[in-house]
């Protein structure tokens, strides 16, 4: 199937660029926020944009490393990299964000939705907590800093704010995934059924950190797919309605 037409990087404000894919047609489309994993807009985060298009979605993958991108054997360069990002800096960068979607006629405005990867399923999640019926729904795959017993480089937990969330939410996780075990997955489900949420949590077996990175060795296809589906019927449900 061929690509959705697409622009790739577009100027959200001054300092902030982000990776654009339209779907054909003159709109206006339902669209979906896409937040990196902790390794930049890579490839294969653009390729998740383009797969979104396909599926009828504009999608916007905010740049929140400023054009910096690391391969994945550079951990320690990553993990340095995440000790300079803040909670209040990722929120006004998808504050912008979602003004530039605001401002395009080829895009409904009503609500959005948001997906994101490892560092990126957290701030789908924070998302949903910060943007209230703006964001009607969030898919988080393998997002850790939810619901850990510790926080994660200097990154508040997500736990005790749950209660702001409008959006319905889908969580997906892998059970080979050694840095989200299954207590944190535990947790996460008893704050959300609290708090009288509506959200679904998938754990896949045979499935690790990464699952859905089609260009990592632990990329797992027939997980990434089915994750996928799942969050695609999220969205039309959703946002096409």
């Amino acid at each position: 199937m061929p690509n959705a037409p697409s622009m790739p990087f577009v100027d959200l404000n001054e300092s902030l660029r982000g990776y654009l894919a339209l779907p054909p047609g003159n709109g206006p489309h339902p669209a979906v926020l896409v937040f990196q994993e902790a390794f930049g807009i890579n490839r294969y985060i653009q390729d998740e944009c383009e797969r979104l298009a396909r599926s009828g979605y504009a999608a916007l993958a905010p740049d929140f490393f400023r054009g910096q991108v690391f391969d994945y054997s550079q951990r320690e360069a990553v993990f340095a990299k995440l000790k300079e990002l803040s909670d209040d800096g990722l929120v006004a960068d998808v504050r912008a964000a979602i003004a530039y979607l605001d401002a395009r006629p080829d895009v409904r405005h009503d609500a959005y939705g948001a997906v994101g990867f490892c560092m990126g399923g957290r701030l789908s999640v924070l998302t949903a907590i910060s943007f209230d019926a703006k964001i009607a729904a969030a898919a988080s795959m393998y997002g850790g800093g939810i619901a850990p017993k510790e926080p994660r480089f200097g990154w508040p937990i997500l736990a005790g704010r749950v209660g702001e969330i409008q959006a319905e939410l889908l969580l997906i996780y892998g059970a080979d995934d050694e840095s989200i075990p299954p207590d944190e997955h535990g947790r996460v489900a008893e704050v959300l059924s609290k708090a009288k949420k509506r959200y679904a949590l998938s754990v896949y077996p045979n499935a690790g950190h990464g699952f859905a990175s089609t260009d990592r060795e632990s990329y797992v296809r027939n997980v990434a797919e089915s994750a996928w589906a799942s969050t695609i019927a999220l969205f039309d449900e959703t946002l096409k309605r």
